[in-house]
């Protein structure tokens, strides 16, 4: 039975009508009459943000909704990682993927510290765990991989290592919300904090915002008052923070929000059964695989030497006829600056050939059969 997501009213007549782009992305919006009792409640507090009520509340909804036990929300994602690597007193070296977007090296960089880019598994597109102990120098201290499109990453084998070598492990979770590992509980469990992002791209949103989740009330509370200016009380700072923040609007977003993320996430399941459907018999085509009750915010591609056109062409050709199809990861972080100029790299082979060949088509849960349909003959005709 297809599920169905509530539509508000710009979306009644289409959510991809002729004439407007498809998009990679497309954030769902709520019925906006269910959002005005929650800005009804902002108005009477008259609490904007600093930890509002709403913020508590959706701090509350998110720790049973994803199976956490803390977890302290940020202004962004890209706070949240800054926080979080602030949190862990990192030093020096941290190995980490070049394939990735760019906030995971800047987040580095806003610290002091120095990546270490690792290959990646092919298969999976996340940090290789067979490559990472030749990459361990005298100032490595942590070890952040990212669940790549929200496939998880090799934990058991990650964390062993860290253990083996006494380093930090902190996850870039930004596209595995609600992803469950492989015994069936919260990939969040995993490493010392996880790092999740709630763009308004993501499955799960509050606008813009994000959160880092971590194992002990110690460390929620230093992550609290990290993202108010390290403030303790009214007369003392305790350490250097910033404002990171989540405002009272943003929280009530993301607890409407959460009344329907499940649904969301299953129609870009369908979407995904859809179009691996439709490309099973494209030849030079390769679906990356799907994480069993995973969130399918992404659909990558692989564009092979056996396929018509490059993946390069593939993408002009797709935005000609109105697909915004998006080279998620190119270039590589490496390559970027100010990566290209002080970060170590391995041999990043794999990575590499990854960003040369990775496309990934649109999924959102407004995207439309008729639409996915067309995508895939087109990929098909090429």
């Amino acid at each position: 039975m297809k599920t169905t997501i509530p539509c508000g009213p710009s979306d009644q007549d289409s959510q991809n009508p002729p004439g407007r782009p498809v998009t990679v992305t497309q954030p769902w919006l709520p019925p906006l009459d269910d959002f005005i009792p929650y800005l009804q409640s902002i108005w009477d507090s008259r609490q904007l943000t600093n930890g509002g009520p709403l913020s508590r509340q959706l701090e509350a909804a998110l720790c049973d909704h994803l199976g956490v036990q803390h977890l302290s929300v940020m202004s962004s994602g890209t706070t949240a990682l800054m926080l979080a690597l602030r949190c862990l007193d990192l030093q020096g070296e941290v190995i980490t993927t070049p394939f990735s977007f760019v906030a995971t090296a800047q987040a580095l960089h806003w610290c002091g510290l120095e990546p270490v880019y690792v290959d990646i598994d092919p298969r999976t597109c996340n940090l290789d765990p067979a490559r990472i102990e030749a990459a361990i120098g005298p100032r490595t201290t942590a070890i952040l991989p990212v669940h790549c499109y929200g496939h998880p990453c090799d934990v058991d084998a990650i964390q062993a290592i860290a253990q083996r070598h006494g380093l930090r492990v902190l996850y870039d979770a930004a596209h595995a919300f609600g992803v469950p590992d492989a015994a069936g509980a919260t990939l969040l469990r995993h490493g010392d904090l996880s790092v999740l992002s709630f763009h308004a791209t993501k499955v799960f949103s509050t606008f813009e915002g994000g959160a880092v989740v971590c194992h002990d009330a110690a460390t929620k509370q230093r992550l609290d008052r990290l993202r108010n200016f390290g403030i303790v009380d009214e007369a003392t700072v305790a350490e250097p923070g910033l404002n990171g923040k989540l405002n009272e609007i943003s929280a009530a977003f993301g607890l409407l929000q959460l009344r329907h993320v499940r649904a969301a996430i299953a129609r870009n399941g369908e979407i995904d059964t859809r179009y691996r459907t439709g490309l099973a018999g494209v030849r030079g085509l390769q679906c990356l695989p799907r994480t069993a009750g995973g969130n399918a915010a992404y659909f990558p591609v692989r564009v092979g030497p056996d396929y018509p056109l490059s993946r390069d062409a593939l993408q002009h050709q797709l935005r000609e006829h109105g697909v915004l199809a998006r080279r998620y990861f190119h270039p590589l972080l490496c390559d970027l600056p100010p990566q290209t100029a002080s970060a170590r790299r391995e041999p990043l082979d794999e990575a590499r050939r990854a960003a040369r060949e990775v496309l990934c088509l649109p999924i959102h849960p407004g995207l439309e059969d008729v639409v996915v349909d067309r995508i895939v003959a087109l990929l098909a005709d090429s």
